[in-house]
């Protein structure tokens, strides 16, 4: 297979596997930080085991490549919380439709981190992508949970843009699977807390419920679905990642129909409509830009 083809194919089976998220955090009854405690420490152990099977490290040191990378799970933990939150509140549809402002966002916050020059056409699309935000909200009132979801989506867009950004300065140096086993290691540390935090006698009630939910969240989505991800960084820039990532939602949508039964409305569809329109114009500008710019060279 060419080499090319084998990359496009490995992102677009990571996007497959990662829009699951969607219907998983929808249907996981449990509080979202401990559901991403026990996500991460599922993912973190599986991966170990990974490693250690196929002989790659399980150790890059504490120079300033563990420090980035310490940095970055924060922000990796921040959105998967925040996003988990915006699922429970909002739903399928409006939680990843709201979280997949991230590339536009990215192009805002990419001048700012890597000290680039700001375009007045990043601005005027992210203003276009925050207007599709509002025809996902149903009132304009924070009592409104879809509302508050839709809020919490966006923290989550920032925070993940902010992760990626930091992720990139740092994948070439070191394996994806040693990156996402680090990721996940921090996270499940930093939340430990929150297991003892938990009602003990809920908490098993709901796992002995949903354990295979939450497996699968662990292993599947987690474990594959973000070291493929990850593992591309390698092979395509932040923006054509976001491009091909604008199939999630697509993906997570259809998942949250089949098995949760959650059908979008108009708005919902007009609001999605909008955000992803502007994702795929940003992505494709900056990407006839740099290819313009690596002709001239």
């Amino acid at each position: 297979m060419n080499k090319n083809l084998q990359h496009l194919t490995q992102l677009g089976l990571a996007i497959l596997i990662m829009s699951s998220s969607g219907t998983l955090g929808s249907f996981i009854s449990l509080s979202p930080p401990f559901t991403i405690w026990i996500r991460c420490f599922i993912g973190a152990m599986a991966l170990w085991l990974f490693l250690k099977w196929t002989k790659q490290s399980t150790f890059i040191g504490w120079g300033k490549d563990f420090q980035l990378l310490a940095v970055s799970s924060i922000f990796l933990g921040m959105h998967w919380v925040s996003y988990f939150y915006a699922l429970s509140l909002s739903g399928v549809a409006v939680g990843m439709l709201s979280l997949f402002t991230y590339p536009v966002i990215t192009s805002l916050l990419e001048p700012i981190l890597l000290k680039s020059k700001f375009r007045i056409w990043d601005v005027a699309l992210a203003f276009v992508a925050f207007l599709g935000i509002f025809f996902l909200i149903p009132e304009y009132s924070l009592g409104n949970s879809t509302t508050i979801g839709a809020v919490i989506g966006m923290f989550s867009a920032f925070f993940y843009s902010i992760r990626n950004i930091l992720l990139k300065k740092n994948i070439t140096d070191h394996s994806g699977s040693t990156l996402m086993y680090y990721q996940l290691l921090i996270i499940s540390i930093v939340l430990c807390p929150v297991v003892f935090f938990s009602n003990f006698s809920t908490t098993l009630t709901i796992l002995a419920n949903e354990w295979h939910a939450v497996l699968i969240l662990g292993l599947f989505t987690t474990t594959i679905g973000h070291t493929l991800f990850v593992m591309s960084f390698k092979h395509f820039t932040i923006t054509a990642v976001s491009i091909i990532s604008n199939l999630t939602p697509l993906f997570g949508i259809v998942l949250g129909y089949l098995f949760l039964n959650e059908i979008p409305n108009e708005k919902v569809l007009i609001g999605g409509g909008i955000i992803m329109f502007s994702v795929m114009a940003e992505s494709i500008r900056t990407i006839l830009r740099r290819n313009k710019k690596g002709a001239t060279n």
